[in-house]
């Protein structure tokens, strides 16, 4: 990144406009979810058939993060992320337009290389943001994320409950989404790299700064998979809920994480990063363990909520501290991305496995154990400088740092 002093007013109001980006990509992801089953319907797909296609989602963005960082060195941060998230909002459309499987992986494929691309580019010029405030950002630009995520799943809850073709639904969403994503785009930093700055490589594999803060996420991003495809299920099966009621936790689940991660930023910058994730890990613990030995929905529901409140500062923080670390924030956070997206690929198909083997209770039981890696490995966060620092010292954390 090239040397540059900003206006701390710019600085604020790119703070402001990479949040709004946020909400745009969390807008589309929230969309698409509710209508999977007009989409499973119109391709004509068995459950198999279904989640095999879905995969393709985590494959493409796997095979496209590392390319993010390229792209920006070559356009510079804002064209890029403008033309990512444009290519984000409008991929949208395409799996509503899929008659069957074969364009139905196709259209997934496309649809989260671009989700993914983004992804990383809007982490990095969060992470850069964050630098130049000097206190963290991060969890609130996440809590972003999920609030446009809720916002776009009641919307497309009502266009299903109305009856909506999804096509039309999809092309309305991503012409006002593109609009609102370029506006909020070209309100960001526009970083560009130094002269003597190398491209990074188009494939590379993560620095082990990143496996190690990617294994943190890893754990986080697994208990959410599960508790977002599971929490009903479990409380519908497991201790004979309604469907309404079973549906119920799922959202309570949502909204807390939503919560959490726009309050987080208050957290992290009083007590840091290490402490943040460990206190979490503890709380994801004790919600696994509710939800291990509940024999009663309230309990369960509960468990959930503190499971939520738990894991949702974890996943923001990684990427703070991914982008951190080294001299290529985009490569380090394409990393961390990677191995967070695999988690959430495998964690609902895992757990399903278990389950069909055991019970959903061992499955759950698997999620707390897993959640313990946050409370051991929390103290790779303190990587790069800032989680180092709010540890130290969460006061000297709030004074501004005279660098650019």
């Amino acid at each position: 990144m090239s040397d540059v002093v900003y206006d701390q007013r710019e600085v604020r109001r790119a703070r402001y406009a990479v949040a709004a980006v946020f909400a745009v990509h969390g807008a589309v992801t929230g969309s698409f979810a509710t209508r999977v089953p007009w989409i499973q319907d119109h391709a004509s797909l068995g459950a198999g058939q279904l989640g095999f296609a879905l995969a393709f989602t985590a494959f493409g963005a796997s095979c496209s993060m590392p390319l993010a960082g390229r792209i920006s060195h070559r356009f510079g941060s804002r064209t890029a992320l403008r033309g990512l998230i444009v290519l984000w909002t409008l991929s949208l459309v395409l799996p509503s337009l899929a008659p069957n499987l074969y364009t139905l992986c196709l259209a997934m494929f496309v649809y989260g290389a671009s989700a993914g691309m983004a992804d990383v580019a809007m982490n990095a010029l969060g992470v850069e943001v964050e630098r130049l405030l000097d206190r963290s950002i991060m969890s609130g630009l996440h809590g972003m994320w999920s609030a446009g995520a809720l916002i776009g799943s009641a919307a497309g809850t009502l266009a299903a409950h109305l009856g909506s073709d999804a096509r039309l639904h999809f092309a309305l969403a991503a012409a006002t989404l593109t609009a609102l994503g370029v506006l909020a785009a070209g309100r960001v930093l526009d970083v560009q790299p130094a002269e003597d700055e190398e491209p990074p490589p188009r494939f590379a594999l993560p620095p082990r700064s990143a496996l190690l803060i990617g294994a943190v996420g890893f754990c986080a991003v697994f208990a959410e998979g599960a508790s977002l495809d599971w929490s009903a299920v479990f409380l519908r099966d497991r201790l004979g809920s309604s469907a309404g009621l079973a549906a119920v936790a799922t959202t309570g689940f949502m909204l807390t994480m939503a919560v959490a991660r726009i309050a987080g930023d208050a957290v992290v910058n009083r007590f840091g990063a290490v402490r943040t994730v460990r206190t979490g890990g503890v709380l994801t613990v004790v919600g696994g363990l509710l939800i291990v030995v509940a024999d009663h929905p309230a309990a369960a529901m509960a468990g959930f909520a503190l499971m939520g409140l738990g894991i949702a500062v974890v996943v923001p923080l990684c990427f703070a501290a991914a982008g951190h670390s080294g001299p290529n924030p985009s490569q380090a956070i394409a990393g961390v991305a990677t191995i967070t997206y695999t988690s959430g690929l495998i964690a609902p198909s895992l757990i399903g496995g278990v389950a069909q083997a055991t019970s959903l209770v061992v499955s759950f039981a698997l999620v707390t154990v897993l959640a313990c890696g946050l409370v051991v490995f929390a103290g790779v966060l303190r990587v790069g400088g800032r989680g180092a620092r709010t540890e130290v010292s969460a006061r000297a954390a709030a004074v501004p740092d005279p660098r650019p």
